[in-house]
């Protein structure tokens, strides 16, 4: 095994992967090294015009990588970590580095640049050696670059948007996934297969044996590693056991695989099993208006903000740094900021704020999971339990106050708006000038919808209840006079005519009778080449995805008498109702999208 020599080096060593790629915590796990995940904060703003080289450029931002989290958990009162491993990796052609999609047409514009010519994919990767002495953290940094070259077929416009639609492409630099589907694009690869992947795992290996010294002359001939030239070692990077003959032993033995290995470390485990407490920290923090104080670029000490929010300095510090920990909050001499995830997603009033959505997870959510074991018992919702009213579910209860119909709003909001211009844009809707979106609540998606197709005229139809408080959530512009708010009730006012319906996150609510009822008023309402847009967390039928959406049939179960469905469910269930061409697409976002012709 290639890395025979050195595995036995590192057992006892604390090894950090500065990246969250499920990737490269893959591969490295399959080799056997023990380590942990610490995702790096630093933002990759290099300038890539500076360095003469692409591939510098990747070296350069691996390595800030790893140093970022090196000097993290070394001032964060960690322990301080023995190995830190940093890695980029960045698709190039002709010159030009292609970055991870921002939308489906960026995908479509990459992919076509990539289209039957070849390309190289180079991965800069930085091993970062950190010792303390007293308060002051010492590094050495060892840092190389590995390159494959990637050949894609000639490939048709049909196949490349088939593979854009399934929402592989979103998350991935150049827009391809070489393990996955996107393997049938490439024609053949020229290199370190898993280079392309996001780690060059045989270079790797030939660096950590520089790293820490090979077996004497004795124990190496019992060696065969043809992958790893012997090498002069860094001996002020190694961690000398002694000499003599119980250390030769002791690696020959290793080599022989005679010394047990001990099982990985479960990082992933442990964060599944603490996760709850960085979500509680969250909720509290943004209850008590923590990134609010800090809007506008403010920066302020503890004091100052327990002040503001009126709570005790002591309880406030802990709060504060367990946010910065978590990368909510910037921590400096001068005081705590918000950074710029906290910036977007936690000011309460921000345009893309998800603040009602925590509020409703930190009132509501957190309580009915509490419930979650009943569930499983008995195979129906909790909603009473939480709620202690009589009503079938969240969706059905009349008799919540506007304060709570509010909150629960704002929640739909939040989430709608992550969702909405991916769900707008995974068909072309241009064929459409009408649309009727049922149970449109605040109107979220039909502004993404109006701001897509610009002739495109939308009609909101909500109970009346729900849409006397809609106004406060309307965005100002010109396209907001193509939204028209009707209200109604979907099971039984007569439906608005329309050439398009939409259903978000409507589905998967109601039991199975009000399910085919809601749809056989659709079709019925539906004009032949009508059609009929449905968004929802869609199931993956092999269960080895779609892990936000299995998640989340665990939810529907606790407060309604719906259920998740499959791509296929989808299919089946609107071509039962005279549906038919029924097009299946993941985004990529929480909502995947279902269309379907009359």
């Amino acid at each position: 095994m290639v890395l025979c020599p050195v595995i036995g080096k590192l057992l006892h060593k604390r090894v950090v992967l500065a990246s969250a790629s499920p990737r490269r915590r893959e591969i490295l796990s399959q080799a056997g090294l023990r380590f942990e995940v610490v995702p790096s904060r630093f933002k990759e703003t290099l300038e890539k015009d500076a360095f003469p080289t692409l591939y510098t450029y990747a070296i350069e931002t691996a390595k800030q990588k790893a140093l970022e989290v090196a000097h993290r958990m070394h001032a964060k009162d960690f322990q301080t970590p023995d190995v830190v491993i940093g890695a980029d990796t960045i698709v190039t052609v002709e010159g030009l580095i292609l970055e991870k999609p921002v939308d489906k047409q960026d995908a479509y514009r990459m992919l076509s640049r990539l289209n039957g010519k070849e390309h190289s994919v180079f991965t800069g990767v930085a091993i970062v050696h950190c010792s303390s002495t007293g308060d002051r953290l010492e590094t050495k940094v060892l840092e190389f670059h590995e390159e494959t070259k990637v050949k894609f077929s000639e490939l048709s416009e049909e196949l490349l948007w088939e593979y854009i639609h399934s929402g592989e492409p979103m998350d991935k630099a150049g827009g391809y996934g070489i393990q996955a589907l996107g393997g049938m694009l490439v024609e053949h690869v020229s290199g370190d297969f898993l280079n392309v992947v996001g780690f060059p795992l045989n270079h790797f290996c030939k660096k950590l044996a520089q790293l820490y010294c090979p077996p004497p002359h004795e124990a190496a001939r019992c060696v065969k590693h043809d992958s790893i030239p012997s090498v002069d070692t860094f001996k002020d990077l190694s961690d000398e056991e002694g000499s003599g003959q119980a250390g030769g032993d002791r690696q020959e033995a290793a080599c022989n695989g005679t010394v047990e290995t001990p099982p990985p470390f479960p990082t992933e485990l442990l964060g599944l099993i603490e996760g709850f407490k960085g979500s509680k920290v969250l909720f509290t923090a943004c209850k008590l208006k923590v990134f609010d104080v800090l809007k506008d670029g403010a920066i302020l000490t503890a004091e100052d903000i327990a002040s503001k929010i009126d709570t005790s300095v002591r309880g406030t510090e802990r709060l504060l740094d367990a946010c910065a920990t978590l990368g909510l909050l910037e921590r400096s001499e001068r005081g705590y900021s918000n950074t710029e995830l906290a910036r977007l997603y936690l000011v309460s009033e921000g345009e893309h704020s998800l603040h009602g959505f925590i509020t409703l997870c930190n009132d509501y959510t957190w309580e009915l999971f509490t419930h979650l074991e009943s569930a499983i018992r008995e195979g129906t919702n909790q909603f009473h339990e939480v709620s202690g009213r009589r009503a079938d579910n969240l969706f059905k209860d009349s008799s919540r106050s506007k304060e709570a119909q509010l909150q629960f709003m704002h929640a739909v909001h939040d989430l709608t708006k992550l969702s909405a211009h991916a769900v707008a844009t995974a068909f072309d809707l241009s064929r459409f000038s009408s649309a009727c979106h049922l149970g449109g609540c605040t109107g979220a998606l039909a502004h993404a919808l109006v701001q897509e197709y610009p002739h495109l005229k939308v009609t909101v139809f909500d109970l009346p209840e729900v849409l006397e408080l809609a106004p406060s959530f309307q965005p100002a512009g010109e396209q907001a006079a193509q939204i028209h708010f009707m209200p109604g009730n979907f099971f039984q006012d007569r439906l608005p005519e329309a050439e398009l319906y939409v259903l978000s996150g409507i589905i998967h609510e109601w039991p199975e009778d009000k399910v085919h009822q809601l749809l056989g008023r659709i079709s019925e309402r539906c004009k032949p080449g009508g059609g009929l847009l449905v968004a929802e967390a869609i199931l993956d039928e092999e269960r080895r995805n779609s892990r936000g959406a299995w998640v989340q049939s665990l939810s529907t179960l606790l407060q309604t008498q719906g259920r998740q469905r499959s791509g296929e469910e989808y299919q089946r269930l609107l071509r039962a109702q005279g549906f038919h061409d029924v097009r299946v697409v993941r985004t990529g976002a929480l909502l995947d999208a279902v269309l379907a012709t009359r």
